[in-house]
């Protein structure tokens, strides 16, 4: 992908960076990583699935576990709905499954962020390498 310009690169990298936040490895597939993007995809996926079997749609609470749920949101913005449904007082969890529920959800999360950082560096690095040549 031939681009010019500071404007054009910060734009290819805003589109990586938001590609990678919506969907886990996202990033890297559109940088042509795919084996990387579906590891990615697959562990930040399953750990987030496992948060929510072990302490159900009730573990994202946006109301009153603000700091676990902004992690929760470097998974997908689907998290988002997420929480709205679970504010509607049907998924009631207590006790260590919910606790242990936020913290996969968490670090889901945690790692989508690191993975989201990662995809931009490197389409940043491409960048900079195809202005050398």
């Amino acid at each position: 992908m031939a681009r010019t310009g500071k404007d054009n690169d910060t734009l290819f990298l805003g589109i990586v960076g938001l590609l990678a936040w919506v969907v886990p490895g996202g990033g890297h597939f559109l940088l042509n990583e795919r084996k990387r993007a579906v590891v990615i995809f697959v562990t930040v996926i399953l750990t987030f699935v496992v948060g929510l079997y072990i302490g159900s749609i009730g573990a994202i609470d946006p109301v009153s576990a603000k700091p676990w749920y902004v992690a929760q949101l470097m998974n997908s913005p689907i998290v988002f709905f997420l929480g709205q449904i679970s504010t509607s007082g049907h998924f009631p969890v207590y006790g260590r499954a919910g606790e242990i529920g936020q913290i996969y959800t968490s670090i889901a999360g945690l790692l989508n962020l690191l993975c989201i950082v990662n995809a931009v560096y490197t389409a940043h690095l491409r960048g900079l390498d195809e202005a050398r040549a």
